[in-house]
């Protein structure tokens, strides 16, 4: 069976090691999942980001949105929530545990950030 090709969209100022870990999670031999792309680390110009974001979110089965504190105000991660919505990419929304972040509007369920909840979600 192929594994499910996961974009991650994430707050890039605060949970950069978040979407390090799940990278490294999509590593482990039983992961069902792997990472296709992830939200863009150069600055861009406003338009060229939008253009390389949403080709990105195009060839991935599902975006993975992680849930930080925070993430719920980013910019980038409001757009590539829509151009997924838009493109009838599946959302779903992932925060670590113990917290009781603000979901992000429209990116789909949010779940605990277990490994037994991503190979079921992700897989």
């Amino acid at each position: 069976m192929s594994k499910k090709r996961v974009f991650i969209s994430f707050d890039f100022d605060n949970d950069l090691s978040l979407k390090n870990l799940l990278a490294g999670q999509a590593k482990l031999p039983d992961s069902p999942f792997e990472i296709s792309d992830w939200s863009l680390k150069e600055a861009v110009p406003e338009k060229d980001w939008e253009d390389k974001a949403l080709a990105k979110i195009k060839r991935s089965d599902i975006v993975v949105v992680i849930a930080g504190t925070s993430t719920y105000r980013a910019s980038g991660v409001k757009k590539e929530v829509k151009m997924a919505r838009n493109n009838y990419i599946k959302t779903v929304q992932i925060k670590p545990q113990g917290t009781n972040p603000t979901r992000v509007e429209n990116a789909g369920a949010l779940y605990d950030w277990t490994w037994d909840n991503l190979k079921t979600v992700l897989s």
